[in-house]
């Protein structure tokens, strides 16, 4: 009898478990469309400035590789799906996914995951943080050069596009995501 309620408590436990982190990832992919609201069109470039990939950046370094990824495949299914959580400017749904930001949309994943790889191995420090965000954002920024040169039919166009108007922007982004996922993994966590 006692194998036998040793073993419901244990299926409720992974229950439980399995809930929570469900919850996480989806907070996190709703997270992301959050930052996706904060949006500065430039009236030069397709590519407007958001806080999506600080958000990207944030989840991967807090959550994980695993969690991350999950995240933010979660997140790119809702806006294929017609869910309005890509940036307003776009045109929302799967052609947002084929526009000028489709590239750095679907690296999201791998973004997320890259930087929660590199932030599971070894001390989480700043500069570890910072490595991340910086590895992370050079995956990003391949992702969504190569789709906008696909796009121009120019990597010179692409360029001129996707990155030289948002060099700045981006090492704030990672900066402030580096700085918030250390300082939110060394705060006391509270057990429930």
């Amino acid at each position: 009898m006692t194998r036998i309620a040793a073993t419901e408590t244990f299926g409720v436990s992974r229950s439980n478990e399995w809930f929570r982190q469900s919850a996480i990832v989806i907070g996190a992919s709703l997270f992301v469309a959050l930052c996706a609201r904060v949006t500065v069109p430039l009236p030069f470039t397709p590519v407007p400035l958001t806080m999506q990939n600080f958000g990207v950046l944030l989840v991967g370094m807090t959550l994980g590789s695993r969690r991350g990824f999950a995240a933010l495949v979660l997140y790119l299914a809702e806006g294929a799906s017609g869910l309005p959580v890509f940036s307003p400017v776009g045109l929302g749904g799967i052609a947002q996914l084929l526009g000028p930001t489709g590239g750095f949309l679907l690296a999201y994943p791998l973004v997320a995951g890259v930087a929660g790889l590199i932030m599971e191995h070894g001390r989480r420090t700043f500069a570890r943080a910072l490595s991340a965000g910086l590895i992370a954002e050079i995956v990003l920024f391949a992702g969504g050069l190569a789709w906008l040169s696909i796009l121009t039919h120019s990597m010179a166009q692409a360029v001129r596009f996707g990155l030289y108007w948002f060099v700045f922007a981006e090492v704030i982004k990672i900066m402030s995501a580096a700085a918030l996922s250390v300082r939110w993994r060394r705060a006391p966590q509270v057990q429930s």
